[in-house]
């Protein structure tokens, strides 16, 4: 012990021994607390004298070697000494063992088996591409030909001129629109319009052909007169020959020039046997390539009396206006009677025009009395309308006999 100890302990005997055993309460306990300082700073000092040893021999707090993991007392968590955390400093990635590959014994390495590509892909690639160009060039050409012929040039001209057939003129349009709009045909078109006379027939072919020489040429089209052309039935079979050498020369000549020819047969009520015949075999089906790309117009007044009576027994109020139904309600009749006339007429689109009112009448004065120079006046129109013979009036309705027939006649008599 040192002499610090060695003094505070005989000062104690001293003191106890000099209180000659006289109770002393309050000492007691001072002298208590006394002895637990003192005891607390000899651990103290003894504890200071362990770690300086300790340090001059290279051990641990604990007698350990340095750097051994040593017992310590729980501590308490704090924030104070961390380093906030720096985004800018790299941070050490750890480093993924790669796993080992086992291979089967005695297999090695094999390289995966390589897939072959079907060559069928490519050709599906190729197919559809050619598809689409075959589709979209005929598109192209569906166009080319509709703007080659001018229909929708064709179909004013025809509803500024042709007076009280728009039925007729709508089903004419709808099969030249049909035809016209591709090259490639298995039959010719045959369209037949049939109607009393003065509806418009020869009218509305002479429009038609004087629109077709001026988008195709005036050698790719041909009116033939039956009347005029060959008027003796002796003839017959000369003209027949002769009408089949020339449509086949202009069917050909168009065939060069990729272009469709017209033929317009008027007065076909007046054709003999042998030119039917001829008609007959060049519009059949079943004939060579180069023939089944026209487009043939007969304009006939038979079947006229089916066309009157229809018309007349249809034209009460609920009914009238009605022309788009006339071709629909008319045509199986036609075929039939026409039928047991020929067989060529089987193989054409009839068309039926039917009877012209009055107002119709008037309009075909006004465009007359027009074109010849003198002045439209409606008083004028209304008597020389009131010349033309007429049916009963059935319906509110006058229908005219003779149609505009006598129209020019009248006019020029002015």
């Amino acid at each position: 012990m040192s002499d610090a100890d060695s003094s505070t302990s005989a000062s104690l005997t001293e003191g106890e021994g000099g209180q000659g055993g006289r109770p002393a309460p309050s000492m007691s306990s001072f002298s208590s607390s006394l002895r637990a300082v003192v005891r607390i700073k000899q651990k103290y000092l003894a504890m200071k004298r362990r770690r300086q040893e300790a340090a001059l021999l290279g051990l641990g707090p604990e007698g350990a070697p340095l750097g051994a993991p040593g017992r310590t007392s729980p501590r308490i968590f704090t924030f104070d000494g961390l380093t906030p955390f720096s985004p800018n400093v790299p941070q050490k990635k750890k480093k993924k063992r790669r796993k080992k590959v086992l291979y089967p014994p005695g297999g090695g390495r094999r390289a995966p088996p390589k897939q072959e590509h079907s060559r069928a892909k490519y050709c599906l690639y190729l197919l559809c591409a050619i598809v689409f160009l075959q589709v979209y060039n005929a598109i192209e050409n569906l166009d080319d030909h509709v703007l080659r012929y001018d229909l929708e040039g064709l179909e004013k001209t025809l509803r500024r001129e042709v007076y009280g057939q728009q039925g007729a003129v709508d089903g004419l349009l709808s099969h030249l629109k049909d035809y016209l709009s591709t090259y490639v045909h298995n039959k010719p078109l045959v369209v037949s319009l049939h109607g009393p006379s003065g509806v418009g027939k020869s009218h509305l072919g002479r429009l038609l052909a004087g629109h077709f020489r001026s988008v195709v040429g005036e050698t790719l089209v041909l009116q033939y007169y039956v009347l005029h052309h060959c008027p003796r039935e002796a003839d017959a079979p000369r003209c027949a020959r002769d009408l089949s050498a020339l449509v086949s020369e202009t069917v050909g000549r168009a065939e060069e020039e990729e272009k469709i020819p017209l033929f317009v047969f008027d007065e076909a009520e007046h054709m003999h046997g042998e030119i039917l015949d001829a008609l007959l075999q060049l519009v059949a089906a079943g004939r060579s390539n180069e023939h089944l790309n026209a487009v043939y117009l007969l304009l006939s007044n038979l079947g006229d009396r089916h066309v009157t009576r229809h018309v007349l027994h249809n034209s009460s109020g609920a009914a009238a206006g009605r022309q788009g139904n006339l071709a629909r309600e008319l045509t199986p009749t036609l075929r039939d009677s026409l039928g047991q006339l020929h067989p060529l007429w089987a193989e054409a689109e009839l068309l039926p025009l039917g009877l012209l009112e009055k107002g119709h009448v008037m309009e075909c004065f006004l465009e007359e009395m027009t074109r010849e120079g003198f002045y439209p006046d409606h008083t004028n129109i209304e008597r020389l309308a009131g010349e033309i013979e007429y049916y009963p009036e059935v319906g509110g309705r006058q229908y005219s006999k003779t149609g505009c027939k006598q129209v020019v006649a009248k006019v020029n008599l002015l």
